[in-house]
């Protein structure tokens, strides 16, 4: 199983993209979409071509995407969820299900605490994909985001068995 973690951001949008195979994890690719444009507009759809050409060339099975959190900053967070949008609109448009995360349960199900900071996610999501060459702080978030959608997904389909199991 494929699975393409994002995590979304007006300037930058990681993407990571992992390969599952049972309790196997390997990285696959990974980067970050730096939106260009002088207005939001042309910014989106910046994110919006970039994302998709990384749909198209790494064809993942599974997306998942970060939940926005509401910060201070009304408007900062209103151009966060336009961002957070094409996130979600170009894995839906491939006909991909997405899932969603709250940060502290991709940090929870990464390093462990729900409370970690980006040093620690970068390190944890290195232990799990020994040997990737990850491109930044967006682009590990985005891996750890697959991570965390891999671990939710295995767990969904043990508890999924089972209960067919029972009713059987």
């Amino acid at each position: 199983m494929r699975i393409l973690g994002i995590d979304p951001g007006l300037r930058n949008l990681g993407w990571g993209v992992i390969e599952v195979q049972g309790p196997r994890m390997t990285h696959v690719g990974n980067g970050v979409c730096r939106s260009v444009g002088d207005d939001l507009s042309g910014r989106l759809l910046s994110l919006f071509d970039q994302l998709s050409e990384v749909v198209s060339s790494f064809r993942p099975e599974l997306a998942a995407v970060e939940q926005t959190f509401v910060n201070k900053d009304g408007a900062g967070t209103l151009k966060l969820g336009q961002a957070r949008g094409i996130a979600l609109l170009v894995p839906a448009r491939a006909g991909l299900s997405v899932g969603e995360y709250a940060p502290n349960t991709v940090k929870k199900a990464v390093v462990g605490v729900g409370h970690a900071d980006k040093r620690q996610v970068l390190h944890m999501v290195q232990l799990q994909l020994p040997g990737a060459a990850i491109s930044g702080p967006d682009a590990a978030d985005a891996l750890a985001i697959a991570i965390c959608h891999a671990h939710h997904s295995q767990h969904a389909g043990r508890l999924d068995a089972a209960l067919r199991k029972a009713s059987a």
